[in-house]
Formats: C-alpha cells, sequence, structure tokens
C-alpha cells in the first residue's frame, strides 16, 4: 500500500490535468486549478524540507570537522543570511548586494566558463572527418561570417546564406527535436499516469 497509494494518486493526478487542458467542463478546471495550487503548496514545503536537511546535514559537518567543513560554513552561513534579508525585504541593502554584488557576477563567471566548454566541443566537432562533419564545419563558418561584419565585406551573399542555413535546414532540425522531446515526454507522462513507470518512488519496481 506504501507503493500503491503514490502511484494512485500521481495517475489520477495526471488524468485529471489531461482532461482538463483538452476538455472545457467546469468542475474540471475547477478541479485543474485546485491541483495547480496544491503543487504550489507542495513543492513549497518540498523547498523548506531541502532547506532543512542541508542544514543539518552540513551543521553535522562542521561540527565534526569533517573534509572541508569551512566550505559548509559558508553555505549554510550564506544560506541563512539571504533567506532572511529576503524576507525582511527584497529592497534591503543587504539582499541587493547578495543579488547584484555577487550572484550576477558568479552568474556571468558561470557562463564565461561554459563558453571554453563549449568551444572546445566545437574544435572536436568541426573536425572535417565525414562529410557531415565536412557540412557541419562549413555550415557553421557560413553562419559566423553571415552573422559578423566582416563577412559581408568579404563576400555580400554570406548574410544571404547564413540566413537560409538559419531559415531551413537548422529549423527544421530543430523542430524534429521538439517534435521527438515531445513524443517522449508524452510517452513518460503516460507511462507515470498508467503505473508503469515508478521511478520518482525511488525505484523502477
Amino acid at each position: 500500500m506504501r507503493r500503491e497509494l503514490p502511484v494512485l494518486i500521481a495517475g489520477l493526478s495526471g488524468a485529471l490535468m489531461v482532461a482538463e487542458y483538452f476538455f472545457n467542463v467546469g468542475i474540471l478546471k475547477t478541479w485543474g486549478l485546485e491541483m495547480q495550487n496544491w503543487g504550489v503548496i507542495i513543492a513549497a514545503f518540498a523547498l523548506g524540507l531541502a532547506a532543512v536537511s542541508l542544514i543539518r546535514i552540513h551543521s553535522r559537518k562542521m561540527i565534526e570537522r569533517r573534509g572541508e567543513w569551512y566550505n559548509s560554513v559558508l553555505l549554510v552561513g550564506g544560506m541563512l543570511v539571504t533567506a532572511v534579508s529576503g524576507i525582511i525585504g527584497p529592497d534591503t541593502a543587504t539582499f541587493r548586494f547578495i543579488f547584484e554584488d555577487m550572484i550576477t557576477p558568479l552568474g556571468s563567471a558561470f557562463y564565461s566558463m561554459v563558453a571554453y566548454y563549449l568551444l572546445s566541443a566545437a574544435y572536436r566537432t568541426f573536425r572535417a572527418r565525414s562529410f557531415e562533419a565536412t557540412a557541419l564545419l562549413l555550415s557553421g563558418i557560413i553562419v559566423m561570417l553571415g552573422s559578423a561584419p566582416i563577412g559581408e565585406v568579404i563576400w555580400s551573399k554570406f548574410p544571404v546564406l547564413a540566413d537560409w542555413i538559419m531559415q531551413f535546414p537548422n529549423l527544421a532540425g530543430s523542430r524534429g527535436v521538439l517534435v521527438g522531446a515531445a513524443v517522449g515526454t508524452v510517452g513518460i507522462g503516460v507511462r507515470i499516469i498508467l503505473g508503469i513507470d515508478r521511478s520518482y518512488l525511488g525505484g523502477s519496481e
């Protein structure tokens, strides 16, 4: 019963949301809205539970001075300061300092580091070892030259070719990926509603 009840709740909730989306029935709309509100409430409680669990785990690590315990001090202290300052008000100097002078620069640094990994992946991908890799390499060069001002100076047709590549082959490939992802999502949703996929319970059985 400990596993059957969550499967039943998940299946009924999923079926209700599907029916609410496809059928314009008043009671289904009401139940669907109520289900969404409960989802927000449960997510908020889950976030609070995760914060409590995080503090409990890292507090034990700080008390026992295990490993890099000073990182745990920074994590718990930063989380508490951010939470308290945010509850007091988002316009406080402390919260604005944390968000504008710490989180935003760290986010920029993170994305700049990701750019190096993308450059490395592009270098490995754009090796003309096959016809597909050669086509990808030429398309990438044309799109880059067509997007940069120097490309039009070299040849006036580069922007036209780059626009054609983005509007037709690239868009067709992107739509194919989206359709595949949508079909996969629908398949997973159906499996969860029917109780076939129970991985959200911590196992496949």
